[in-house]
């Protein structure tokens, strides 16, 4: 499968969860998307696009379990994340509830936002390894009377955890709490049910485990959270009868959540387009068996770190799914991620969390048991700097 990928050949590449990574006959579906945008501009942006915008909604709501109306693209999760951030009516006062496992670009907006309001942000600190129900628990026993929304990953960033987003999601509509859920992971990596799930807010990429091009993500709102949602850019989308003042039925939408969201003036609109092509090409390469086989290349990762180096895994086998952090001694991570590219030519991040390292291993379908022995045998992840001992070779 290496070679349906556009990636370098002398590059390891077990990172796929930061940018992804996208099938050539992905990336070429995006270019014909481009070019058929520069034909006649005017006529793609202007008279097209909504209609090619809706169509492509409804394909990544079929693939999501959702309704593709309740449903609009963004370019990453980062940016719908603010858009919930920024159209909540958070109070002086006011508290936004989350764990310490959230992504930092998040983080930052949430305490920019709460801040800018007089509100809190307030992380509830998860020790590791942690249960899903003690997850839930914890979060759970922090509400207090000033709590307005609970934000959640659903896959989180810097341990690949698999969170129990369904559980907290049950227990907070009891508690007549909203929850805005960071899926920037989830996309292609897990089955996802948004209809079932239940969030107000979900947010995901698909240029991320759906191996669409960069720049693809998503939005999806519940019915009676639509309305009250606002654009970062306000544009065309908020002009009563735009399109008979420019002309242009791209400003046009069946409800508010589209014309605010879909339309921010000027842009290149094609990685939106190219998602079907994406979903197209997991589906003709049984995505499913694909990802089982990088869910078993990524245990055996791990289970001979935490052999060699006598560290506990953050979690059970079911906890994560193709992207695992295998725990190091620790150590400086930016040296150690210098080293295992600069020695070996492995592309992999070093992530923290609290004093713990760890090398977190994406594991995709253009992934090979060659390559997870590199990584196993690199001299960086041979030695052990709490005694500097040295290891055997490994190879699975």
């Amino acid at each position: 499968m290496r070679d349906l990928f556009l990636l370098d050949p002398d590059c390891v590449f077990l990172n796929h969860g930061s940018f992804g990574a996208c099938p050539r006959e992905v990336w070429e579906a995006q270019q014909r998307w481009q070019l058929a945008m520069e034909r006649n501009p005017v006529e793609f942006l202007g008279r097209r696009s909504a209609e090619l915008l809706r169509e492509a909604r409804d394909r990544l709501g079929e693939a999501i379990g959702a309704r593709g109306a309740d449903l609009v693209f963004m370019p990453n999760a980062t940016s719908a994340v603010n858009v919930v951030a920024r159209s909540l009516q958070l109070q002086p006062g006011d508290e936004v509830l989350a764990s310490d496992l959230e992504y930092g670009a998040c983080d930052a907006t949430w305490q920019r936002v709460c801040a800018a309001a007089g509100a809190h942000y307030h992380r509830v600190p998860m020790p590791l390894p942690l249960s899903g129900e003690d997850f839930v628990a914890r979060l759970m026993g922090a509400v207090t009377p000033r709590t307005r929304l609970i934000f959640v990953s659903h896959i989180t960033s810097t341990t690949g955890l698999t969170l129990p987003v369904a559980a907290l999601c049950a227990q907070a509509r009891q508690a007549g709490l909203p929850v805005l859920v960071d899926g920037a992971h989830a996309p292609g990596q897990i089955e996802l049910d948004l209809d079932a799930l239940q969030a107000d807010w979900y947010v995901g990429n698909c240029h991320k485990w759906m191996c669409a091009p960069k720049g693809s993500a998503f939005l999806h709102a519940q019915p009676e959270r639509q309305e009250a949602l606002h654009a970062t850019v306000t544009s065309w989308g908020y002009f009563e009868g735009a399109s008979g003042h420019a002309g242009f039925d791209a400003y046009l939408g069946h409800t508010p959540f589209e014309r605010r969201l879909q339309w921010q003036g000027t842009r290149d609109l094609s990685a939106w387009l190219a998602v079907p092509a994406a979903i197209d090409f997991q589906r003709q390469h049984d995505w499913p068996r694909v990802r089982a086989r990088c869910h078993v290349l990524a245990a055996e990762a791990l289970q001979q770190i935490c052999e060699r180096f006598g560290l506990a895994p953050l979690g059970a086998d079911g906890d994560w799914a193709q992207m695992v952090a295998l725990p190091v001694p620790p150590q400086d991570p930016a040296r150690l991620r210098e080293r295992l590219f600069e020695e070996s030519g492995i592309e992999i991040p070093v992530t923290t969390h609290g004093e713990r390292v760890f090398v977190r291993l994406s594991v995709q379908g253009y992934n090979t048991e060659q390559d997870i022995a590199r990584l196993l045998d690199a001299p960086a992840l041979r030695h052990d700097p709490r005694n500097g001992s040295w290891t055997r070779s490994s190879a699975l």
